[in-house]
Protein backbone atom coordinates (compact mmCIF):
# COMPACT_ATOMS: atom_id res chain seq x y z
CA UNK A 1 0.00 0.00 0.00
CA UNK A 2 2.95 2.42 0.86
CA UNK A 3 4.46 1.74 -2.53
CA UNK A 4 1.33 2.35 -4.31
CA UNK A 5 0.55 5.60 -2.46
CA UNK A 6 3.91 6.47 -3.46
CA UNK A 7 3.46 6.20 -7.14
CA UNK A 8 0.05 7.75 -6.97
CA UNK A 9 1.87 11.16 -5.75
CA UNK A 10 4.95 10.75 -8.39
CA UNK A 11 2.28 10.54 -11.27
CA UNK A 12 0.37 13.36 -9.51
CA UNK A 13 3.47 15.31 -9.49
CA UNK A 14 4.42 14.72 -12.80
CA UNK A 15 1.10 15.39 -13.73
CA UNK A 16 1.21 19.07 -12.21
CA UNK A 17 4.67 19.98 -14.04
CA UNK A 18 3.65 18.98 -16.59
CA UNK A 19 0.51 21.00 -16.68
CA UNK A 20 2.65 23.62 -15.50
CA UNK A 21 5.08 23.47 -18.35
CA UNK A 22 1.93 23.39 -20.49
CA UNK A 23 0.70 26.71 -19.63
CA UNK A 24 4.10 27.97 -19.30
CA UNK A 25 4.80 27.14 -23.09
CA UNK A 26 0.80 28.38 -23.81
CA UNK A 27 1.79 31.36 -22.24
CA UNK A 28 5.10 31.94 -24.21
CA UNK A 29 3.07 31.14 -27.29
CA UNK A 30 0.73 34.28 -26.22
CA UNK A 31 3.21 36.59 -25.61
CA UNK A 32 5.29 36.02 -28.58
CA UNK A 33 4.44 39.14 -29.97
CA UNK A 34 4.57 40.88 -26.74
CA UNK A 35 0.67 41.56 -26.82
CA UNK A 36 1.38 44.23 -29.57
CA UNK A 37 -1.20 42.75 -32.07
CA UNK A 38 -4.80 42.71 -31.93
CA UNK A 39 -5.51 42.05 -35.22
CA UNK A 40 -3.41 39.76 -38.06
CA UNK A 41 -4.50 41.01 -41.69
CA UNK A 42 -2.76 41.42 -44.76
CA UNK A 43 -2.80 44.27 -47.00
CA UNK A 44 -0.50 43.81 -50.15
CA UNK A 45 0.64 46.86 -52.14
CA UNK A 46 0.69 46.93 -55.70
CA UNK A 47 3.17 45.04 -57.97
CA UNK A 48 6.19 47.11 -58.60
CA UNK A 49 6.76 49.55 -61.65
CA UNK A 50 9.08 47.31 -63.86
CA UNK A 51 12.34 48.80 -64.37
CA UNK A 52 13.70 51.48 -65.25
CA UNK A 53 10.88 53.10 -63.38
CA UNK A 54 11.82 53.81 -59.63
CA UNK A 55 10.12 51.04 -56.99
CA UNK A 56 7.66 52.52 -54.84
CA UNK A 57 9.15 54.75 -52.35
CA UNK A 58 8.10 52.05 -49.09
CA UNK A 59 8.74 48.79 -51.21
CA UNK A 60 10.01 45.69 -48.69
CA UNK A 61 8.75 47.80 -45.43
CA UNK A 62 5.98 46.46 -43.07
CA UNK A 63 3.85 48.02 -41.46
CA UNK A 64 1.30 47.75 -38.51
CA UNK A 65 -1.53 50.43 -37.61
CA UNK A 66 -3.28 51.09 -34.11
CA UNK A 67 -6.89 49.68 -33.82
CA UNK A 68 -8.19 53.43 -34.40
CA UNK A 69 -7.47 53.28 -38.29
CA UNK A 70 -10.30 51.89 -40.27
CA UNK A 71 -10.23 49.00 -42.73
CA UNK A 72 -12.53 47.65 -44.90
CA UNK A 73 -14.50 44.40 -43.03
CA UNK A 74 -12.59 45.29 -40.02
CA UNK A 75 -14.19 47.29 -36.74
CA UNK A 76 -11.95 49.70 -35.11
CA UNK A 77 -12.03 48.46 -31.66
CA UNK A 78 -11.18 51.67 -29.45
CA UNK A 79 -9.41 49.86 -27.11
CA UNK A 80 -12.93 48.47 -25.59
CA UNK A 81 -15.33 45.71 -26.22
CA UNK A 82 -18.07 47.29 -26.06
CA UNK A 83 -17.06 49.18 -29.03
CA UNK A 84 -16.65 46.32 -30.92
CA UNK A 85 -20.03 45.05 -30.19
CA UNK A 86 -21.68 48.46 -30.72
CA UNK A 87 -20.14 48.63 -34.23
CA UNK A 88 -20.07 47.69 -37.81
CA UNK A 89 -16.78 46.52 -39.50
CA UNK A 90 -15.27 49.65 -41.62
CA UNK A 91 -16.97 49.97 -45.37
CA UNK A 92 -13.68 51.50 -46.59
CA UNK A 93 -10.20 51.36 -45.44
CA UNK A 94 -8.72 55.06 -43.97
CA UNK A 95 -6.84 56.93 -46.33
CA UNK A 96 -3.59 56.99 -44.48
CA UNK A 97 -3.60 53.44 -44.27
CA UNK A 98 -3.91 53.18 -48.12
CA UNK A 99 -1.60 55.59 -49.13
CA UNK A 100 1.09 53.57 -47.24
CA UNK A 101 0.32 50.42 -49.02
CA UNK A 102 0.05 52.40 -52.24
CA UNK A 103 3.55 53.30 -51.53
CA UNK A 104 4.68 50.27 -51.44
CA UNK A 105 4.55 49.13 -47.50
CA UNK A 106 2.57 45.74 -46.34
CA UNK A 107 -0.28 46.08 -43.67
CA UNK A 108 -0.19 42.96 -41.40
CA UNK A 109 -2.21 43.63 -38.28
CA UNK A 110 -3.80 46.17 -36.03
CA UNK A 111 -2.36 47.09 -32.75
CA UNK A 112 -3.67 47.76 -29.36
CA UNK A 113 -4.87 50.91 -28.06
CA UNK A 114 -5.70 51.99 -24.30
CA UNK A 115 -9.44 52.10 -23.45
CA UNK A 116 -10.76 54.80 -25.83
CA UNK A 117 -7.52 55.80 -26.06
CA UNK A 118 -7.87 58.28 -23.56
CA UNK A 119 -5.04 57.52 -21.17
CA UNK A 120 -1.07 57.62 -21.34
CA UNK A 121 0.07 54.25 -19.53
CA UNK A 122 -0.69 51.29 -22.30
CA UNK A 123 -2.15 49.23 -19.44
CA UNK A 124 -5.37 47.86 -20.42
CA UNK A 125 -8.43 46.08 -18.32
CA UNK A 126 -9.81 44.59 -21.36
CA UNK A 127 -7.17 43.54 -23.32
CA UNK A 128 -3.98 41.94 -22.50
CA UNK A 129 -2.16 45.19 -21.80
CA UNK A 130 1.39 44.87 -24.35
CA UNK A 131 4.63 44.20 -22.69
CA UNK A 132 7.57 46.94 -22.66
CA UNK A 133 10.42 45.43 -24.53
CA UNK A 134 12.70 47.34 -23.03
CA UNK A 135 11.56 47.40 -19.92
CA UNK A 136 9.42 44.01 -19.09
CA UNK A 137 8.53 45.22 -15.66
CA UNK A 138 7.56 49.00 -17.04
CA UNK A 139 4.53 50.59 -18.61
CA UNK A 140 4.97 50.66 -21.88
CA UNK A 141 3.03 53.90 -22.21
CA UNK A 142 -0.22 54.59 -24.57
CA UNK A 143 -2.53 55.24 -26.24
CA UNK A 144 -0.78 53.53 -28.66
CA UNK A 145 1.26 51.15 -26.53
CA UNK A 146 0.97 48.12 -29.09
CA UNK A 147 2.09 50.44 -32.05
CA UNK A 148 5.32 51.35 -29.96
CA UNK A 149 5.94 47.38 -28.86
CA UNK A 150 5.52 46.00 -32.54
CA UNK A 151 8.44 48.29 -33.73
CA UNK A 152 10.14 48.16 -30.54
CA UNK A 153 9.99 43.89 -31.05
CA UNK A 154 11.32 44.09 -35.00
CA UNK A 155 7.65 42.99 -35.67
CA UNK A 156 7.19 45.98 -38.15
CA UNK A 157 9.14 48.15 -39.91
CA UNK A 158 7.26 50.98 -38.75
CA UNK A 159 3.55 51.59 -37.41
CA UNK A 160 0.74 54.44 -37.24
CA UNK A 161 -0.02 56.19 -34.22
CA UNK A 162 -2.78 58.86 -33.46
CA UNK A 163 -1.70 61.29 -30.83
CA UNK A 164 -3.91 63.55 -28.89
CA UNK A 165 -2.22 64.05 -25.38
CA UNK A 166 1.10 61.92 -26.05
CA UNK A 167 -0.65 58.43 -27.89
CA UNK A 168 2.36 58.31 -29.73
CA UNK A 169 5.13 60.70 -27.89
CA UNK A 170 5.00 58.76 -24.87
CA UNK A 171 5.59 55.05 -25.72
CA UNK A 172 7.86 55.71 -28.25
CA UNK A 173 10.00 57.19 -25.22
CA UNK A 174 9.29 54.41 -23.18
CA UNK A 175 9.70 51.41 -25.69
CA UNK A 176 13.44 53.21 -26.77
CA UNK A 177 11.38 54.14 -30.41
CA UNK A 178 11.43 56.57 -32.81
CA UNK A 179 8.21 58.73 -32.80
CA UNK A 180 6.68 61.22 -34.42
CA UNK A 181 3.33 63.28 -34.06
CA UNK A 182 2.45 65.36 -37.04
CA UNK A 183 1.64 69.05 -37.37
CA UNK A 184 -1.77 69.49 -36.71
CA UNK A 185 -4.14 68.86 -39.60
CA UNK A 186 -0.85 68.32 -41.86
CA UNK A 187 -2.79 64.91 -42.29
CA UNK A 188 -6.13 63.77 -43.04
CA UNK A 189 -8.31 62.54 -39.78
CA UNK A 190 -10.62 60.53 -42.20
CA UNK A 191 -11.29 57.13 -41.80
CA UNK A 192 -9.77 57.04 -38.12
CA UNK A 193 -11.79 57.26 -34.87
CA UNK A 194 -11.65 60.83 -32.90
CA UNK A 195 -10.50 61.72 -29.72
CA UNK A 196 -10.27 65.22 -29.52
CA UNK A 197 -10.34 66.38 -32.92
CA UNK A 198 -8.56 70.04 -32.18
CA UNK A 199 -6.00 67.73 -30.50
CA UNK A 200 -5.46 64.36 -32.64
CA UNK A 201 -2.81 64.30 -34.61
CA UNK A 202 -1.56 61.38 -37.04
CA UNK A 203 1.93 59.70 -35.76
CA UNK A 204 4.05 57.18 -36.65
CA UNK A 205 7.10 55.25 -34.93
CA UNK A 206 10.12 53.61 -36.62
CA UNK A 207 13.63 52.42 -35.26
CA UNK A 208 15.46 54.54 -37.37
CA UNK A 209 15.72 57.88 -38.84
CA UNK A 210 15.52 56.86 -42.41
CA UNK A 211 12.83 54.65 -42.04
CA UNK A 212 10.44 57.33 -40.04
CA UNK A 213 11.50 60.34 -42.52
CA UNK A 214 10.31 57.86 -45.48
CA UNK A 215 7.02 57.30 -44.23
CA UNK A 216 6.67 60.97 -43.42
CA UNK A 217 7.54 61.93 -47.09
CA UNK A 218 4.69 59.54 -48.45
CA UNK A 219 2.27 60.89 -45.80
CA UNK A 220 2.59 64.27 -46.15
CA UNK A 221 2.99 64.26 -49.92
CA UNK A 222 6.69 65.96 -49.84
CA UNK A 223 8.21 66.38 -52.76
CA UNK A 224 12.25 66.08 -52.95
CA UNK A 225 13.74 69.08 -51.75
CA UNK A 226 17.00 70.14 -50.70
CA UNK A 227 17.58 68.99 -46.80
CA UNK A 228 17.71 72.15 -44.14
CA UNK A 229 19.76 71.99 -41.19
CA UNK A 230 18.79 73.89 -38.00
CA UNK A 231 19.71 77.53 -37.22
CA UNK A 232 19.19 77.59 -33.95
CA UNK A 233 18.92 75.03 -31.15
CA UNK A 234 16.68 76.56 -28.05
CA UNK A 235 16.77 74.49 -25.21
CA UNK A 236 14.21 74.86 -22.93
CA UNK A 237 15.53 74.79 -19.51
CA UNK A 238 12.64 75.42 -17.17
CA UNK A 239 11.14 72.57 -18.80
CA UNK A 240 14.03 70.44 -18.08
CA UNK A 241 13.69 71.56 -14.30
CA UNK A 242 10.32 69.11 -14.62
CA UNK A 243 12.46 65.84 -15.24
CA UNK A 244 12.93 63.21 -11.86
CA UNK A 245 16.59 62.06 -13.35
CA UNK A 246 19.99 63.65 -13.77
CA UNK A 247 19.41 66.45 -16.37
CA UNK A 248 22.54 66.47 -17.71
CA UNK A 249 21.81 62.84 -19.08
CA UNK A 250 19.87 64.65 -21.14
CA UNK A 251 20.94 68.02 -21.98
CA UNK A 252 24.30 66.78 -22.34
CA UNK A 253 23.40 64.60 -25.09
CA UNK A 254 22.55 67.10 -26.98
CA UNK A 255 24.09 70.16 -26.46
CA UNK A 256 27.49 67.47 -27.81
CA UNK A 257 25.31 66.63 -30.84
CA UNK A 258 24.57 70.36 -31.62
CA UNK A 259 28.29 71.62 -31.39
CA UNK A 260 30.14 68.71 -33.68
CA UNK A 261 27.57 69.26 -35.97
CA UNK A 262 26.41 73.12 -35.90
CA UNK A 263 28.48 74.98 -33.65
CA UNK A 264 28.22 76.10 -30.22
CA UNK A 265 26.96 79.34 -31.70
CA UNK A 266 23.86 77.63 -32.71
CA UNK A 267 22.37 76.62 -28.97
CA UNK A 268 20.42 78.83 -26.96
CA UNK A 269 18.54 78.52 -23.68
CA UNK A 270 15.65 79.65 -23.55
CA UNK A 271 12.81 80.32 -20.19
CA UNK A 272 9.58 78.99 -21.85
CA UNK A 273 7.57 80.39 -19.02
CA UNK A 274 8.95 84.22 -19.17
CA UNK A 275 8.39 83.82 -22.72
CA UNK A 276 4.71 82.49 -22.33
CA UNK A 277 4.19 84.67 -19.75
CA UNK A 278 4.16 87.80 -22.45
CA UNK A 279 2.67 85.59 -24.98
CA UNK A 280 -0.43 83.92 -24.41
CA UNK A 281 -2.76 87.19 -22.78
CA UNK A 282 -5.68 84.68 -22.92
CA UNK A 283 -4.06 82.48 -20.95
CA UNK A 284 -4.28 84.57 -17.61
CA UNK A 285 -8.21 84.97 -19.05
CA UNK A 286 -8.55 81.26 -18.61
CA UNK A 287 -6.68 81.05 -14.92
CA UNK A 288 -9.36 84.06 -14.08
CA UNK A 289 -12.40 82.41 -15.11
CA UNK A 290 -11.38 78.84 -13.27
CA UNK A 291 -10.90 80.86 -10.33
CA UNK A 292 -7.12 80.25 -10.12
CA UNK A 293 -5.87 83.02 -8.29
CA UNK A 294 -2.54 82.15 -7.54
CA UNK A 295 -0.12 83.61 -8.88
CA UNK A 296 2.65 80.65 -8.25
CA UNK A 297 0.73 78.44 -10.75
CA UNK A 298 3.07 78.48 -13.24
CA UNK A 299 2.08 78.53 -17.13
CA UNK A 300 3.10 74.82 -18.14
CA UNK A 301 0.30 73.86 -15.52
CA UNK A 302 -2.19 76.05 -17.09
CA UNK A 303 -1.69 75.23 -20.72
CA UNK A 304 -1.88 71.59 -18.97
CA UNK A 305 -4.99 72.33 -17.70
CA UNK A 306 -6.46 73.58 -21.20
CA UNK A 307 -5.15 70.44 -22.83
CA UNK A 308 -6.99 68.06 -20.33
CA UNK A 309 -10.16 70.37 -20.42
CA UNK A 310 -10.35 70.40 -24.14
CA UNK A 311 -9.24 66.95 -24.54
CA UNK A 312 -12.38 65.64 -22.00
CA UNK A 313 -14.85 68.58 -23.38
CA UNK A 314 -13.98 67.57 -27.10
CA UNK A 315 -14.29 63.56 -26.48
CA UNK A 316 -17.78 63.91 -24.64
CA UNK A 317 -19.10 65.94 -27.56
CA UNK A 318 -17.66 63.47 -29.74
CA UNK A 319 -18.65 60.34 -27.70
CA UNK A 320 -20.82 61.20 -25.52
CA UNK A 321 -24.51 59.74 -26.60
CA UNK A 322 -22.56 56.58 -27.26
CA UNK A 323 -21.68 56.49 -23.61
CA UNK A 324 -24.91 57.43 -22.18
CA UNK A 325 -26.34 54.86 -24.40
CA UNK A 326 -24.49 51.94 -24.28
CA UNK A 327 -23.02 52.53 -20.69
CA UNK A 328 -19.82 50.74 -21.08
CA UNK A 329 -17.43 49.49 -18.05
CA UNK A 330 -15.45 51.92 -18.08
CA UNK A 331 -11.92 52.48 -16.16
CA UNK A 332 -12.89 54.06 -12.90
CA UNK A 333 -10.17 56.86 -13.31
CA UNK A 334 -11.34 57.92 -17.26
CA UNK A 335 -14.93 57.39 -15.39
CA UNK A 336 -14.22 59.95 -12.85
CA UNK A 337 -12.63 62.52 -15.33
CA UNK A 338 -15.48 62.17 -17.71
CA UNK A 339 -18.11 62.76 -15.24
CA UNK A 340 -16.91 66.20 -13.74
CA UNK A 341 -19.02 69.00 -15.18
CA UNK A 342 -17.83 70.02 -18.66
CA UNK A 343 -20.04 72.43 -20.05
CA UNK A 344 -18.43 75.40 -21.36
CA UNK A 345 -20.26 78.76 -22.26
CA UNK A 346 -19.40 79.85 -25.80
CA UNK A 347 -17.42 82.76 -24.18
CA UNK A 348 -15.30 79.86 -22.75
CA UNK A 349 -14.06 77.74 -25.87
CA UNK A 350 -13.11 81.55 -27.68
CA UNK A 351 -11.06 81.60 -25.31
CA UNK A 352 -9.53 77.82 -25.52
CA UNK A 353 -9.53 78.73 -29.10
CA UNK A 354 -7.40 82.01 -28.93
CA UNK A 355 -5.23 80.33 -26.16
CA UNK A 356 -4.69 77.68 -28.91
CA UNK A 357 -3.61 80.34 -31.60
CA UNK A 358 -1.77 82.44 -28.93
CA UNK A 359 0.44 78.80 -28.02
CA UNK A 360 0.65 78.53 -32.20
CA UNK A 361 1.87 82.02 -33.05
CA UNK A 362 4.28 82.09 -30.07
CA UNK A 363 6.02 78.83 -31.00
CA UNK A 364 6.40 79.95 -34.36
CA UNK A 365 7.49 83.52 -33.19
CA UNK A 366 10.38 81.52 -31.48
CA UNK A 367 11.32 79.28 -33.56
CA UNK A 368 10.75 80.50 -37.19
CA UNK A 369 11.79 78.21 -40.33
CA UNK A 370 14.59 76.98 -38.96
CA UNK A 371 14.75 76.50 -35.15
CA UNK A 372 14.00 73.57 -32.84
CA UNK A 373 12.79 73.41 -29.30
CA UNK A 374 14.23 70.88 -26.77
CA UNK A 375 12.38 69.08 -23.69
CA UNK A 376 12.01 66.69 -22.33
CA UNK A 377 9.20 63.88 -23.40
CA UNK A 378 8.47 62.57 -20.11
CA UNK A 379 9.69 63.41 -16.49
CA UNK A 380 10.17 60.38 -14.95
CA UNK A 381 11.70 56.67 -16.65
CA UNK A 382 8.71 54.53 -17.12
CA UNK A 383 6.76 53.56 -14.18
CA UNK A 384 6.70 49.78 -12.49
CA UNK A 385 3.97 48.14 -13.70
CA UNK A 386 0.55 47.89 -11.11
CA UNK A 387 2.55 51.17 -9.58
CA UNK A 388 0.73 53.98 -8.14
CA UNK A 389 2.76 56.75 -9.52
CA UNK A 390 1.23 57.14 -13.38
CA UNK A 391 -1.88 58.22 -11.24
CA UNK A 392 -0.25 60.09 -8.87
CA UNK A 393 -0.91 63.88 -9.16
CA UNK A 394 3.08 65.14 -9.21
CA UNK A 395 3.12 62.71 -12.22
CA UNK A 396 0.76 63.81 -14.46
CA UNK A 397 1.02 67.77 -13.51
CA UNK A 398 4.40 67.35 -14.89
CA UNK A 399 3.51 64.61 -17.96
CA UNK A 400 0.98 66.88 -18.76
CA UNK A 401 3.05 70.12 -18.61
CA UNK A 402 5.73 68.53 -21.09
CA UNK A 403 3.03 67.07 -23.60
CA UNK A 404 0.86 70.42 -23.85
CA UNK A 405 3.16 72.25 -25.65
CA UNK A 406 2.67 70.22 -28.91
CA UNK A 407 -0.67 69.60 -28.33
CA UNK A 408 -2.12 72.99 -27.59
CA UNK A 409 0.04 74.82 -30.62
CA UNK A 410 -0.58 71.73 -32.85
CA UNK A 411 3.20 72.05 -33.98
CA UNK A 412 4.90 68.82 -34.61
CA UNK A 413 7.41 66.87 -32.58
CA UNK A 414 9.44 63.93 -32.32
CA UNK A 415 10.55 61.86 -29.49
CA UNK A 416 14.55 60.40 -30.29
CA UNK A 417 15.61 57.77 -28.05
CA UNK A 418 19.05 58.12 -25.94
CA UNK A 419 20.02 54.99 -24.61
CA UNK A 420 19.06 53.69 -21.40
CA UNK A 421 19.27 55.42 -17.90
CA UNK A 422 19.32 52.53 -14.82
CA UNK A 423 18.01 50.21 -17.48
CA UNK A 424 15.02 52.32 -18.37
CA UNK A 425 14.97 53.95 -22.41
CA UNK A 426 15.37 57.58 -21.93
CA UNK A 427 14.39 59.94 -24.85
CA UNK A 428 14.14 63.85 -25.85
CA UNK A 429 11.61 65.20 -27.76
CA UNK A 430 11.94 67.81 -30.81
CA UNK A 431 9.62 70.41 -31.81
CA UNK A 432 9.61 72.45 -34.34
CA UNK A 433 7.06 75.55 -36.19
CA UNK A 434 3.21 73.86 -37.49
CA UNK A 435 4.18 72.96 -40.99
CA UNK A 436 7.88 72.59 -40.38
CA UNK A 437 7.66 68.35 -40.62
CA UNK A 438 9.67 67.97 -42.89
CA UNK A 439 12.47 70.14 -41.62
CA UNK A 440 11.91 68.38 -38.16
CA UNK A 441 12.41 64.86 -40.10
CA UNK A 442 15.14 66.36 -41.80
CA UNK A 443 16.72 67.58 -38.81
CA UNK A 444 16.08 63.93 -36.43
CA UNK A 445 17.77 62.53 -39.85
CA UNK A 446 21.06 64.63 -39.40
CA UNK A 447 21.35 64.38 -35.48
CA UNK A 448 20.16 61.05 -35.22
CA UNK A 449 23.96 58.96 -35.37
CA UNK A 450 25.60 61.75 -33.20
CA UNK A 451 23.40 61.66 -30.80
CA UNK A 452 23.48 57.94 -30.29
CA UNK A 453 27.04 58.60 -30.13
CA UNK A 454 27.18 60.99 -27.37
CA UNK A 455 24.60 58.89 -25.32
CA UNK A 456 26.70 55.79 -24.99
CA UNK A 457 29.33 58.36 -23.95
CA UNK A 458 27.81 59.89 -21.34
CA UNK A 459 25.80 57.33 -19.82
CA UNK A 460 28.95 54.74 -20.06
CA UNK A 461 32.06 57.24 -20.23
CA UNK A 462 34.71 54.48 -20.44
CA UNK A 463 32.67 53.03 -23.22
CA UNK A 464 34.77 55.22 -26.07
CA UNK A 465 37.90 53.13 -24.94
CA UNK A 466 36.90 49.25 -25.22
CA UNK A 467 37.85 47.52 -27.59
CA UNK A 468 35.34 46.78 -30.83
CA UNK A 469 34.10 43.60 -31.28
CA UNK A 470 33.84 42.06 -34.82
CA UNK A 471 29.94 42.68 -34.23
CA UNK A 472 30.33 45.79 -33.64
CA UNK A 473 32.39 46.80 -35.94
CA UNK A 474 29.88 44.48 -38.47
CA UNK A 475 26.99 46.95 -36.72
CA UNK A 476 28.96 49.85 -37.89
CA UNK A 477 29.57 48.65 -41.41
CA UNK A 478 25.75 47.39 -41.57
CA UNK A 479 25.17 51.46 -40.56
CA UNK A 480 27.60 52.95 -43.36
CA UNK A 481 25.73 50.27 -45.72
CA UNK A 482 22.57 52.03 -44.36
CA UNK A 483 23.71 55.72 -45.36
CA UNK A 484 24.98 54.57 -48.98
CA UNK A 485 22.13 53.03 -50.02
CA UNK A 486 19.87 56.62 -48.63
CA UNK A 487 22.30 58.15 -51.05
CA UNK A 488 21.08 56.01 -53.80
CA UNK A 489 24.93 54.73 -53.77
CA UNK A 490 24.18 50.95 -54.13
CA UNK A 491 27.53 49.40 -54.89
CA UNK A 492 28.55 50.82 -51.85
CA UNK A 493 26.15 49.70 -50.15
CA UNK A 494 26.36 46.44 -51.17
CA UNK A 495 29.71 45.95 -50.31
CA UNK A 496 29.50 47.35 -47.03
CA UNK A 497 27.05 45.03 -46.51
CA UNK A 498 29.33 42.05 -47.63
CA UNK A 499 31.88 43.53 -45.24
CA UNK A 500 29.14 42.85 -42.26
CA UNK A 501 28.43 39.71 -43.64
CA UNK A 502 32.27 38.84 -43.33
CA UNK A 503 32.45 40.03 -40.11
CA UNK A 504 29.25 38.21 -39.05
CA UNK A 505 27.41 35.51 -41.28
CA UNK A 506 25.01 34.79 -38.37
CA UNK A 507 22.95 38.30 -38.74
CA UNK A 508 19.80 37.65 -40.79
CA UNK A 509 19.39 41.47 -41.21
CA UNK A 510 22.82 41.73 -42.99
CA UNK A 511 21.35 39.38 -46.10
CA UNK A 512 18.49 41.34 -46.48
CA UNK A 513 19.89 44.47 -46.76
CA UNK A 514 22.15 43.22 -49.24
CA UNK A 515 19.01 41.83 -51.29
CA UNK A 516 17.16 45.57 -50.78
CA UNK A 517 20.56 46.45 -52.90
CA UNK A 518 20.68 44.50 -55.00
CA UNK A 519 16.98 44.85 -56.06
CA UNK A 520 17.72 48.33 -57.08
CA UNK A 521 20.29 47.56 -59.85
CA UNK A 522 18.46 44.48 -60.64
CA UNK A 523 20.55 41.93 -59.32
CA UNK A 524 17.51 39.22 -58.90
CA UNK A 525 19.16 36.11 -58.44
CA UNK A 526 21.38 37.62 -56.18
CA UNK A 527 18.73 39.11 -54.08
CA UNK A 528 16.92 36.14 -54.20
CA UNK A 529 19.62 33.99 -52.75
CA UNK A 530 20.51 36.57 -49.67
CA UNK A 531 16.45 36.45 -48.74
CA UNK A 532 16.65 32.90 -48.75
CA UNK A 533 19.68 32.61 -45.97
CA UNK A 534 18.09 35.62 -43.97
CA UNK A 535 14.87 33.53 -43.74
CA UNK A 536 17.09 30.30 -42.78
CA UNK A 537 18.08 32.90 -39.74
CA UNK A 538 15.10 34.11 -39.12
CA UNK A 539 12.00 32.48 -40.19
CA UNK A 540 9.71 34.97 -39.16
CA UNK A 541 11.79 38.16 -41.24
CA UNK A 542 8.61 39.59 -42.79
CA UNK A 543 10.83 42.04 -45.02
CA UNK A 544 12.93 39.01 -46.49
CA UNK A 545 10.09 37.15 -47.90
CA UNK A 546 8.81 40.36 -49.16
CA UNK A 547 11.70 41.00 -50.64
CA UNK A 548 12.37 37.60 -52.18
CA UNK A 549 8.47 37.48 -53.54
CA UNK A 550 9.74 41.17 -55.57
CA UNK A 551 13.05 39.46 -56.62
CA UNK A 552 11.09 35.82 -57.54
CA UNK A 553 8.28 38.12 -59.15
CA UNK A 554 10.83 39.99 -61.55
CA UNK A 555 12.11 36.70 -62.57
CA UNK A 556 8.93 35.48 -63.10
CA UNK A 557 8.38 33.04 -60.83
CA UNK A 558 5.13 33.71 -59.85
CA UNK A 559 3.59 30.71 -57.77
CA UNK A 560 6.79 30.86 -55.32
CA UNK A 561 6.69 34.90 -55.19
CA UNK A 562 2.80 34.82 -54.03
CA UNK A 563 3.77 32.28 -51.46
CA UNK A 564 6.30 34.64 -50.16
CA UNK A 565 3.66 37.25 -50.31
CA UNK A 566 1.39 35.24 -48.47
Amino acid sequence: MASQASNLWVLLGLGIAGILLAAKKLKKTIREDFGAFIDKLLLLPPPPPAPPKAPHPLTGLSFAISDLFDVTGYVSGFGHPDWVRTHEPASSTSPVVSTLVDGGATCVGKTVVDELAFSISGETKHYESPTNPAAHDRIPGGSCSGAAVAVATNAVDFALGFDTVGGVRVPAGYCGVLGFKSSHGAISNTGIIPVSPSLDSVGWFARDPNTLRRVGRVLLHLPVATQRNPRQIILADDYFQLLKIPVDRITQVVIKSAEKLFGRQLLKHQNLENYFESKLPSLKEFARTKAITSTKVPTSRLLANVMQLLQRHEFLQTHGDWINTVKPAIDPLISSQLSENLELTNEEIENLNAIRNQTRAAINSLLKDDGILVIPTMPTLPPKLGSKEIVSEDYQNRASSLLSIASISGCCQVTVPLGHHEKCPVSVSFIARHGGDRFLLDTVQTMYASLQENSSVIADPKSSKKTISPEESAEIAKEKGNQAFKEKQWQKAIGLYSEAIKLNDSNGTYYNNRAAAYLEIGSFLQAEEDCTRAITLDKKNVKAYLRRGTAREMLGAYKEAMDDFR
